[in-house]
């Protein structure tokens, strides 16, 4: 909206109803035109319609587009280099430094650019455990971004909590300031900066809402570790006999998919932390890819798709019957989600369980076709693979991505929000890991029979089993093979799932190019580690796998 011109707009009554006494003058913005604070789903809704922000489509879901920014800009995030991050901060490809001087000269030009402007705040938190709950505030240009933060947050509907409320980290997204490179040091017009010595993040030039959430987690992916608690870019999931499960991966490897099992209760689908006492959520929603989202496979996330609440990034929709269309990705190929973890049948109502992950699970998503379909890790091979990473980035996750998965290396599963060294997040799940006698498996969600293009996805009902089966202990007590370059433990039977599933080799036509492949894949390991193995202790690094002529010359 033009704020040269008065509206009157939906909620401009109750704009201060729900307003904190820590002001937004606290945060140097000042002469504002209207601030509208802690408005409810149903309010945020009206404005962001009103605003022409999103449309409503078919049984109440707001759909809204998010222009040239369809997924996270992950090169054009900046962390500021100060005293308090300077020695703990993975400086490089992820966190770009920038000085305190230049984050002053950015932030003035924010508050310039908000000066009689109308803004949304939420107050809300991050964290369900009440030890590590921290108080977050959310400041949008625009409506649906609030209810994005609501959807994703722990909110309160206690008055006296929002009146007295002071966040200890505020993120201010304003998707219609653009950053100047020559002045601000930055790749592009485009930049997500974190000051952790002032406690203030900025998401500048993207209404993509993925980076208001990444923007929190990459917070806490710093700060928790320094209260003994692991940050973890997984989902999580609890059985009857407080087993809990742990789902590593990056976007489009099934994290969110798997983990909603009706057999168990669902903790978080995306980021959490691991306690001294054990697991909680970060969030309080959920932000699922729903591109050909199947309600046979997929129901629970399919529901949501179709309930008032949930926001609908670049999803499709027929404006005259509002019907949406799961399968069009003209937009993208990166549909997303966001939706109250309520909206899921069957969670852990307070996000947080007082036991700890008796399973482990690293979902990678193999592009090459040759990895197994799941495969036991020890605790130094756990950490190895953990450093590493492996997997590949789906289409559209990341900008600039084409149809094609691309094979990467993410350290820690989530390279991108992660702040501090990957050592220090390895040794506290190695720790962890060994301490609660968890077990740790690799479990393959991409390509059988050959490479993308050639071979196919694997099947998500195989999937389901192998990991059912690793859940409930079926085993523990199976024969094993050990995996000639990878040294990890592949099980050769499975109840549900046809032993050929577990080899392969099996499904390649070609055995001998299967081999060069995996032998291949393997150089890639090797190469993508020299970087890490600095630190690394020795049995981590002799954890990682073995060329082809070498086993071919220990087996001689």
């Amino acid at each position: 909206m033009s704020k040269y011109l008065e509206f009157k707009t939906p909620a401009s009554d109750i704009a201060l109803e729900l307003a904190s006494d820590y002001r937004l003058k606290n945060h140097g913005l000042v002469h504002l035109d209207k601030v509208y604070w802690n408005l409810s789903d149903e309010a945020l809704y009206e404005e962001a319609i009103f605003r022409n922000e999103g449309h409503l489509s078919k049984q109440g879901p707001l759909i809204v587009k998010t222009g040239k920014h369809t997924a996270r800009a992950a090169a054009d995030k900046f962390v500021v280099k100060e005293q308090t991050t300077e020695d703990h901060i993975w400086w490089g490809e992820y966190n770009r430094p920038m000085n305190p001087e230049k984050f002053s000269q950015l932030f003035s030009r924010v508050q310039a650019y908000c000066q009689d402007e109308e803004l949304f705040v939420q107050d809300c938190y991050a964290g369900s455990d009440p030890e590590y709950k921290m108080p977050v505030r959310i400041i949008t240009e625009k409506a649906w971004h609030n209810l994005f933060a609501r959807n994703m947050f722990i909110t309160t509907e206690n008055r006296d909590a929002l009146k007295k409320f002071v966040p200890e980290f505020t993120l201010i997204c304003l998707p219609g300031f653009a950053v100047d490179p020559r002045i601000d040091g930055t790749r592009s017009e485009t930049a997500i900066v974190i000051n952790f010595a002032e406690r203030t993040a900025i998401v500048a030039n993207s209404l993509y809402g993925g980076e208001i959430k990444k923007g929190i987690f990459t917070v806490l992916n710093f700060l928790l570790t320094f209260q003994d608690v692991l940050p973890m870019h997984c989902s999580a999931n609890v059985g009857d006999e407080k087993d809990v499960a742990l789902f590593f991966g990056l976007s489009g490897t099934g994290k969110t998919t798997l983990s909603a099992d009706p057999r168990r209760q669902l903790i978080g689908d995306d980021e959490h932390g691991w306690s001294r006492d054990g697991v909680f959520n970060f969030e309080g929603g959920c932000y699922a890819k729903v591109i050909r989202l199947s309600a046979e496979h997929e129901p629970q996330i399919h529901a949501c798709t179709k309930r008032f609440g949930t926001i609908l990034e670049n999803v499709v929709y027929d404006p005259v019957s509002r019907k949406i269309d799961l399968d069009d990705d003209i937009l993208t190929e990166n549909t997303r989600a966001s939706y109250p973890i309520e909206f899921i049948p069957n969670v852990v109502e307070d996000g947080y369980v007082h036991s700890h992950p008796k399973n482990i699970i690293f979902l990678t998503c193999d592009a090459s076709g040759v990895l197994p379909p799941i495969a036991k890790l020890n605790p130094s091979q756990a950490q190895y693979h953990f450093i590493s990473g492996y997997t590949s980035k789906i289409a559209g996750t990341e900008i600039g991505l084409g149809i094609e998965p691309q094979i990467t290396f993410s350290a820690c599963f989530g390279a991108p929000f992660m702040v501090r060294h990957p050592f220090e997040y390895s040794k506290m799940l190695r720790e962890r890991m060994l301490k609660h006698k968890a077990n740790c498996w690799l479990v393959n969600t991409g390509w059988v029979g050959g490479r993308f293009g050639v071979g196919k996805r694997i099947s998500i009902r195989h999937t389901r089993n192998l990991l059912n089966a690793a859940l409930d202990g079926l085993l523990e007590n199976t024969e094993y093979r050990t995996d000639k370059l990878f040294g990890f433990e592949v099980p050769i039977h499975c109840p549900d799932v046809p032993d050929d599933v577990l080899e392969p080799s099996s499904s390649w036509g070609n055995k001998d190019e299967y081999w060069q492949k995996y032998d291949a894949l393997s150089s890639m390991f090797i190469e993508n580690f020299k970087k890490f193995s600095g630190g690394c202790t020795p049995d981590v690094l002799s954890a990682g796998p073995k060329r082809l002529v070498q086993v071919m010359a220990e087996t001689n």
